[in-house]
């Protein structure tokens, strides 16, 4: 079973309150409106997620969503409110739900993080007893909200893990999983969707080899290269004004070539790359890294196997009549001996 619009709505609101990019997270809510979402379950996948990004990400995003219901309600669009979750029973334990339906996330195994005592109450008690108690959202559809919310986090990958594990658990099918990284590539961003990728690759026991992602937030990834026949694999190409932004996905290259009567520079500025000179060790870029090409130095650059790769380029002591003479490519054969 495939992700429903609703569904792809919930993800890619998740994902944008995670970044904090609020202009984004209102244009996906009356998308989420538009799809079927109510009022009642945007609120709490919002609501829910400060569990996760913190109070001031979900009450920025709670505030956007008051101004989105506010600007349709001028514009005349229909926004369903929906229900709102059933009153708990007086004598309602959270801590003793709460670590049930940790139990369940988990595997059926009890988890007890006993290196913090106080977290661990809070994670059964309130997270899972109070908020996941709350059933105008389905235990699938909040572990869909988590992945994708986590799916933008950088450096939560072992977080990120534990829930594709978990939303197993809780009812998201395998398909579903799946389909995640699809709608956050499409709506949020290449790094969002390979870190997911990762996980679901990870926790189904599958080999990826998409590379490191980067952040094409930070530095745009552009258009397709219109020198794309002189590399070897797919390369973007971003004009910043004074420099040039090229990225390249993992494995990809350009030939060998010449600057005649003009110095290069390459700046990396995400990734990791590779720079050679011929008749020289290749050298590995990394961010940071500055390169001045020689003219007349015959050379190539790209990304690594196993990661994107973006680098700024400029050209100084620029001669009269200088030029760029492309060669041959860099074979698989040479570029396989990089590591």
């Amino acid at each position: 079973m495939k992700l429903t619009d609703k569904q792809q709505a919930l993800v890619a609101i998740a994902a944008n309150e995670a970044k904090g990019n609020l202009e984004a997270l209102k244009k996906e809510v009356n998308n989420g409106f538009d799809a079927g979402l109510t009022i009642s379950e945007v609120k709490e996948a919002l609501s829910q997620l400060y569990a996760y990004t913190g109070f001031p990400r979900s009450l920025n995003a709670l505030g956007a969503l008051q101004q989105v219901i506010e600007q349709r309600k001028e514009t005349g669009l229909q926004t369903e409110p929906g229900r709102e979750a059933d009153p708990l029973p007086a004598d309602y334990n959270a801590l003793k739900r709460g670590t049930e339906v940790q139990t369940q996330l988990v595997g059926g195994q009890p988890f007890n993080y006993t290196f913090a005592t106080q977290t661990d109450y809070y994670l059964k008690a309130h997270l899972f007893g109070d908020i996941f108690a709350r059933n105008n959202l389905s235990f699938a559809e909040r572990e869909l909200v988590t992945v994708s919310a986590i799916s933008a986090l950088p450096g939560c990958e072992p977080q990120l893990k534990a829930h594709v594990s978990g939303a197993r658990n809780m009812g998201v099918s395998d398909e579903q999983l799946k389909a995640i990284p699809a709608v956050l590539r499409n709506r949020i961003g290449e790094a969002e969707a390979v870190r997911c990728e990762q996980a679901v690759a990870a926790v189904f026991g599958e080999t990826y080899k998409a590379g490191t992602p980067v952040d094409f937030n930070v530095w745009p990834k552009g258009v397709e290269n219109p020198y794309g026949q002189f590399f070897t694999g797919q390369s973007y190409l971003a004009d910043m004004g004074a420099v040039m932004n090229v990225t390249f996905e993992p494995g990809c290259r350009n030939n060998w070539h010449v600057h005649h009567g003009q110095v290069q520079v390459l700046i990396c500025v995400a990734g990791r790359g590779w720079y050679q000179e011929w008749g020289k060790p290749a050298v590995e870029m990394t961010p940071g890294t500055v390169i001045a090409i020689p003219a007349e130095a015959k050379h190539w650059h790209g990304a690594a196997s196993d990661s994107w790769f973006q680098h700024l380029t400029y050209h100084k002591e620029v001669q009269e009549g200088a030029s760029n003479e492309w060669l041959e490519p860099v074979t698989d054969e040479w570029y396989g001996q990089l590591k």
